[in-house]
């Protein structure tokens, strides 16, 4: 038995990262410095958008991206209900309801086929937007969703907090980046330890609009101005201007630094997911009692989990975790937190996520995963499943 922990994910810190750091915070700008602008300019150009906003945290993203379409009270916005909570609370942050879609039962992304009948059976006008998620890594197809969009009048915010580097291929043949803001109007990144890429805490909101560029960054620092061109007086060169109901959603500038380090390890740490997940498929291919995760050969999943369904959830997880895998279920159905059940959200609303719940768990995915340790994780695994005969 392996006696250290094995995580379903965790950190990558090297030494540069961490003289990275020590630099900045030697440096005269803590926060509101240039690393922060350096990060910015780095990460837009890694996914392909022409803008990007580093913020404290993903959650802070979203809700700016939510502030910057202008969601207001009532209006209704629709999410799938496989993902995180701030998918969803991002809308109900500025007053706006949430209307959940059924997932696909492959991919796991939300069913635009579903989406599309949502919207045909709806009056006109009735939803202002949608949140789809590029759930686990899996990149959605957004010229799709665009396109349905386009014919609705609807915005799109994607959560793509799982899949920096992934990629669709378009009509044209054209390899289309998570985030790169061709079909989205705006896209929102996580930092948080477990991602590709770690700030501790952080996010990015990427663009390719100047209007949603510049609401974004207002809203970040509180909706105060010291730009000359915008003030609606000139006091001199220390006068100020709150001109909309702002937050305090900035990154701080070591934070800043130890993302730019980072993401010069993103492609490699993509790639060295990818050699897991190879290992795990073809360790699993032949086993009848485990789904492995769906991938298009169009598509380049980041696969930020590596998702298996089995029969018997509880008992493999509680068994993986006896054996120090700290496997992870991603994640309770949205719909069915107990926030989003007093809005009218109900068990039986949406059976193929709520299938998809029973069955599935994440194994440990990260770039500093040994082979010693992902083998420990599949031996244990077939164990279970021949002790209780499930295979």
């Amino acid at each position: 038995m392996i006696s250290k922990p094995i995580p379903y994910g965790r950190q990558y810190i090297t030494d540069e990262d961490i003289q990275a750091v020590i630099e900045t915070l030697k440096s005269d700008y803590l926060t509101q410095g240039p690393k922060i602008k350096e990060f910015e300019v780095k990460f837009a150009e890694y996914v392909g958008a022409k803008y990007a906003v580093a913020v404290n945290n993903a959650t802070s993203g979203l809700h700016l991206a939510a502030t910057a379409l202008d969601v207001k009270p009532g209006d209704k916005v629709i999410v799938t209900p496989m993902t995180f909570a701030a998918s969803a609370n991002c809308i109900r942050y500025c007053g706006g309801e949430v209307a959940f879609c059924d997932i696909d039962k492959d991919t796991y992304l939300i069913d635009i086929h579903k989406l599309e009948s949502m919207l045909k059976s709806a009056p006109r006008g009735t939803y202002k937007g949608i949140v789809p998620v590029d759930f686990a890594g899996y990149p959605l197809d957004l010229e799709k969703f665009r396109k349905l969009a386009d014919e609705y009048g609807l915005w799109i915010i994607e959560d793509a907090c799982h899949a920096p580097g992934g990629y669709f291929t378009d009509s044209k043949g054209e390899q289309q980046y998570c985030g790169n803001g061709r079909f989205a109007d705006c896209a929102v990144f996580s930092f948080h330890p477990v991602k590709h890429i770690a700030t501790g805490e952080g996010g990015m909101v990427t663009t390719n609009s100047k209007d949603l560029y510049d609401k974004l960054c207002l809203y970040r620092t509180h909706g105060i101005t010291k730009d000359p061109a915008l003030l609606h007086e000139h006091h001199g060169g220390w006068y100020y201007e709150m001109q909309e109901l702002g937050f305090n959603y900035r990154l701080t500038d070591f934070q800043a630094a130890l993302g730019i380090t980072q993401l010069k390890r993103a492609k490699s740490g993509l790639d060295r997911r990818h050699e897991i997940v190879k290992r795990y498929n073809e360790a699993f291919s032949k086993i009848d009692g485990i789904k492995t995760p769906f991938n298009a050969a169009d598509a380049y999943h980041a696969y930020h989990l590596y998702i298996i369904q089995v029969e018997d959830r509880l008992g493999l997880y509680n068994y993986l975790h006896e054996n120090n895998i700290y496997a992870q279920v991603h994640y309770a159905p949205l719909h069915l937190m107990p926030y989003y059940q007093q809005l009218g959200n109900k068990k039986g609303d949406f059976p193929v996520v709520e299938e998809y719940y029973e069955h599935c768990l994440s194994l440990p995915m990260y770039p500093t995963l040994t082979d010693e340790e992902q083998e420990y994780v599949i031996e244990k695994i077939k164990q279970y499943l021949d002790a209780f005969n499930l295979k």
